[in-house]
């Protein structure tokens, strides 16, 4: 089974829903593969290039810790009008990154294409807003937390 988060790192309900997809990754492993993808919308100054940051940490194998870390400085620069890059940068530098490999990354537009595929992606599929749900490839629409964790439960119960 599978869930698939389309994401916004600067939205303000995907920052409060992470410590619940946290606790379901945990409750869930082995159970349920988690995928996220992103999805920056066109309105937040900095959801691209945070992608593009974190996509370029996951190319070290770092997503997790750099998803992690912009999470927790979401409200440094979460609602800024001013591109956070270099910040975005030392975030990758404090996590021991490859630092001229992750600047390779950021500025390969291959990185740029994949943020860019995975919002077209959503947008083929009707995502409209984040965070956005989909179970086993059925788009999923829950009232809150323990709606969402009957509907895995349910499809996990077969």
């Amino acid at each position: 089974m599978q869930l698939v988060e389309f994401i916004d790192f600067e939205c303000r309900r995907c920052r409060a829903t992470q410590p619940f997809i946290d606790e379901l990754r945990a409750d869930y492993a082995g159970r349920v593969d988690f995928v996220v993808r992103y999805f920056p919308l066109p309105g937040h100054v900095n959801s691209t290039h945070a992608a593009i940051a974190v996509e370029a940490a996951a190319q070290q194998g770092t997503f997790e810790e750099m998803a992690a870390v912009m999470w927790d400085t979401h409200g440094h620069w979460g609602r800024s009008r001013t591109p956070q890059t270099s910040l975005f940068r030392s975030f990758a530098a404090e996590l021991d990154l490859d630092m001229a490999a992750y600047d390779a990354a950021v500025e390969d537009p291959a990185t740029a294409a994949r943020v860019r595929q995975d919002f077209e992606d959503g947008l083929a599929l009707g995502v409209t807003g984040t965070p956005t749900y989909f179970l086993d490839g059925a788009l999923i629409r829950p009232k809150d937390e323990t709606d969402l964790r009957r509907m895995i439960d349910d499809a996990l119960a077969g």
